[in-house]
């Protein structure tokens, strides 16, 4: 639910880059040419060197596909971002393309339809993931369309390609790592046994800062560094920048069997590997490039990421970590909110804008121990602008927060032992009873989910509509998923769990004990408020009978919820009971943690109703 908002008019640069593209594919005889939003890496969020697709087109969110031919640019995104991209994509010759989720292909249709036989559609295969490739490479070759991949346009056209980050990598210690890098990598090797691997190649960031207890800061808000991995059976290689790894630090790893090598040199050794091995790999999360370039004679299995599956299942000793960071992170918004509530309440105050928000919560949260950095860019949308979902305020287009209205504040940090992610609303003046409606009806749906118990193996898409029964009753929706997991002092937004209609019940989407994800359901009423309530959520063995295992939901996050904005007729007595309840373990998990304001705050929202 994170991303950003442009307000830079780039409508001139956008032009001349549209314009120097096609002269080079005009050069190199491309009929169309695909900039996806992504990396070799497939991340969420981008090194400013593979934001290629935000150069060429304005449009800032993180989700979407570019594509330009001789006539037409366009760029192809989903519902959360409609309101962004009509703003960034204005007076440009870029069309918003309307896609029904992020993981839509309408754009290969579109290709196939477009694009007359025997022409050429190329893309970087280096950057597109082999799952996506392979359906495109499909769909054009029913066309008579040729699909060429080894081409990286942007190279020729991007004079001021910003270089690869060169920030150190350094190591997640005890007691915040629990597990150490040799039974991590051992565990690894189990797995690939099993598939009768004697090789697995590893590409995601968060896959690779897991595995070898490692943390970075190449990527803005998640902790980890650009690398690929090889991991045999009695060794493994970390390709990894040459200046990236401190000299200790490499003596550590050479002592666990992990040897370095240059970034660059990954494909290489996919193509070195000898005639007859078997090599494992995840083709939802490798790009067509690395595929590529393995060599003939090796033998592939397909499969999901064993470390997928390991960091999404938080060892107790690592959920003590999170509920102490959980505590911090509570005791932070406790001095945010006791900063915040008095200022809005005084008539001759200086004008707070959205911009603001960000500026203080980052703050709260850097007084407390162990923090790192936000887990993304604060959302804080007053109004209006609590509508859009992925909405970032900016300086010089915020709104100023005054008047009556709601404020929707989502935002997280990165803490050694955990990472957080939160979204509260509170009133500003007085909330109509509309907005009141709407609010408890958020809330019920949040406690709705939080209450469930479910057998151990439950799909977790399959959990969804459980959150959106009491907003579905109403004849009210929401146009994103209830929930995604969350890393431990990783990614905030994280797999193979994910709580949405658009993602296939899957096998590898079950959940399992120690999970963490986040109950984030919405209301959202364009041109006048949005209400977002969110928690997050660790899968937690509640019984055990003879039907099976069930896993029950225990919180995590610890602030106050807003009981101004409450149709308290709306609750029903469990409801209540819940909220009373969930404010009393707040109030008591908090309260050593603050003093003064922050304390007085604490316990004048956790009162019970």
């Amino acid at each position: 639910m994170h991303s950003s908002m442009s307000t830079n008019d780039t409508r001139p640069a956008v032009a001349t880059r549209l314009a120097d593209l096609r002269a080079a594919m005009a050069r190199h005889g491309i009929a169309a040419y695909i900039v996806p939003s992504s990396d070799p890496h497939l991340s969420e969020y981008l090194p400013g060197h593979w934001k290629g697709r935000e150069w060429l087109s304005g449009f800032t969110g993180s989700v979407g596909t570019f594509i330009a031919t001789a006539d037409f640019a366009g760029v192809w995104t989903d519902g959360r971002y409609w309101t962004q991209a009509e703003t960034e994509l204005a007076g440009t010759e870029l069309q918003l393309m309307k896609i029904p989720g992020a993981a839509s292909q309408l754009h290969v249709d579109w290709l196939a339809a477009n694009v007359a036989a025997g022409g050429t559609v190329a893309v970087d295969a280096r950057v597109l993931g082999l799952a996506g490739a392979r359906l495109l490479g499909d769909a054009l070759r029913a066309k008579g369309v040729h699909l060429r991949t080894d081409l990286d346009l942007l190279d020729e056209v991007w004079n001021e390609r910003p270089a690869l980050p060169a920030d150190p990598v350094f190591e997640h210690l005890p007691p915040y790592a629990t597990v150490s890098r040799a039974d991590k990598l051992a565990a690894t090797r189990a797995a690939m046994e099993a598939h009768g691997a004697g090789y697995h190649f590893i590409s995601t960031l968060d896959d690779i800062a897991y595995l070898f207890n490692l943390r970075g800061a190449d990527v803005s808000f998640n902790p980890v560094f650009l690398a690929h991995a090889l991991i045999g059976r009695a060794d493994a290689t970390l390709f990894v920048g040459e200046d990236k790894v401190p000299h200790e630090l490499r003596a550590r790893l050479e002592a666990d069997g992990v040897h370095l090598a240059p970034y660059a040199n990954a494909a290489r050794a996919l193509q070195a590997l000898p005639d007859g091995a078997t090599l494992l790999l995840d083709p939802r999360r490798v790009t067509a490039g690395m595929r590529e370039a393995v060599a003939e004679g090796v033998n592939v299995v397909e499969a999901i990421n064993p470390t997928t599956f390991a960091k999404s299942r938080k060892l107790p000793e690592e959920a003590v970590n999170v509920r102490a960071a959980m505590e911090q992170d509570g005791a932070a918004l406790c001095e945010f909110f006791s900063w915040l509530e008095p200022l809005l309440q005084d008539a001759g105050r200086a004008p707070l804008n959205e911009v603001d928000i960000d500026t203080h919560i980052t703050a709260a949260r850097a007084r407390r121990p162990n923090f790192i950095s936000p887990s993304f860019s604060t959302i804080a949308g007053f109004n209006s602008n609590g509508a859009i979902m992925h909405y970032r305020a900016a300086p010089g287009s915020c709104a100023v927060i005054e008047g009556d209205g709601l404020l929707l504040i989502d935002s997280g940090g990165q803490y050694l032992g955990g990472t957080t992610d939160i979204t509260r609303v509170i009133p500003v003046g007085t909330p109509s009873d509309s907005q009141k409606h709407d609010y408890t009806l958020v809330l019920k749906g949040l406690i709705n989910l939080s209450s469930t118990r479910f057998p151990r193996g439950t799909r977790a898409p399959m959990l969804d509509a459980i959150a959106r029964a009491p907003i579905w009753a109403a004849g009210i929706d929401y146009g994103h998923g209830t929930g995604h997991g969350v890393g431990y002092f990783l990614n905030v937004h994280e797999g193979p769990q994910t709580i949405s209609p658009a993602v296939p019940p899957d096998p590898h989407t079950a959940m399992e004990p120690g999970m963490i994800t986040s109950i984030e359901p919405g209301i959202y009423r364009p041109g006048r408020w949005g209400i977002r309530i969110e928690n997050l959520v660790l899968n937690q063995l509640v019984a055990s009978t003879e039907f099976g295992e069930y896993l029950g939901f225990e919180t995590l996050t610890l602030c106050p919820i807003d009981t101004r904005c409450l149709d308290r007729a709306l609750l029903r007595a469990d409801e209540v009971a819940w909220l009373n309840d969930y404010h009393a373990t707040v109030r008591a998990r908090l309260a050593p943690h603050v003093s003064g304001a922050a304390r007085d705050w604490l316990m004048l929202r956790t009162e019970a109703i």
